[in-house]
């Protein structure tokens, strides 16, 4: 596996996980709250006011979300530290940027699972190809982003993992 880094950093991020979903009254959210605007809880660095209290007031929809590290590479790979608080324009680009790395991060996430398969020769050069595909080796650039087709990449990920069920069913029966 090549070094993306899908460990969450919120300290690195300008909270966009706070800023990018609606989210209504339920069992996870105490709030409802627009798509695009941020959390009243958010405070001036990007923190949040009741972070250690989160459960209790009524916001386990955050404890169950990750980012897979999408968030801090859109907010300091892509936009270099941009604040969409400072300039309100860039609050839509950095939530489709978010949206489509967090769906990157998403795959990656799955084929690094996949790797520990007892994979063929064939199937891993297929892995890594994959994985190529979704790991520039580079920082990601808005443009990149837009122009990456997410609905081929999807397919070509959601189709190699599934010829893996013969490799799934001999690996769990040999464990």
């Amino acid at each position: 596996m090549s070094g993306l880094d899908l460990k969450a950093d919120c300290s690195r991020c300008a909270a966009l996980c706070c800023m990018a979903f609606e989210f209504e009254p339920s069992p996870d959210f105490a709030i409802s709250k627009p798509a695009g605007a941020g959390c009243t809880h958010l405070n001036a660095e990007f923190g949040c006011k009741i972070h250690a209290d989160r459960l209790a007031k009524g916001f386990a929809g955050c404890l169950k979300f990750d980012c897979l590290g999408a968030g801090q590479r859109v907010s300091q790979d892509v936009f270099k530290g941009a604040d969409w608080r400072v300039d309100p324009t860039l609050g839509p680009r950095m939530i489709e940027a978010f949206r489509i790395l967090r769906e990157v991060h998403r795959l990656y996430e799955l084929l690094d699972v996949a790797g520990r398969l007892p994979l063929g020769a064939d199937q891993e050069r297929q892995r890594q190809d994959l994985i190529a595909r979704l790991d520039p080796g580079t920082a990601w650039t808005e443009p990149d982003l837009l122009r990456l087709d997410e609905r081929a990449l999807q397919s070509a990920v959601t189709g190699f993992l599934s010829a893996l069920k013969d490799v799934v069913k001999t690996g769990a029966t040999q464990g």
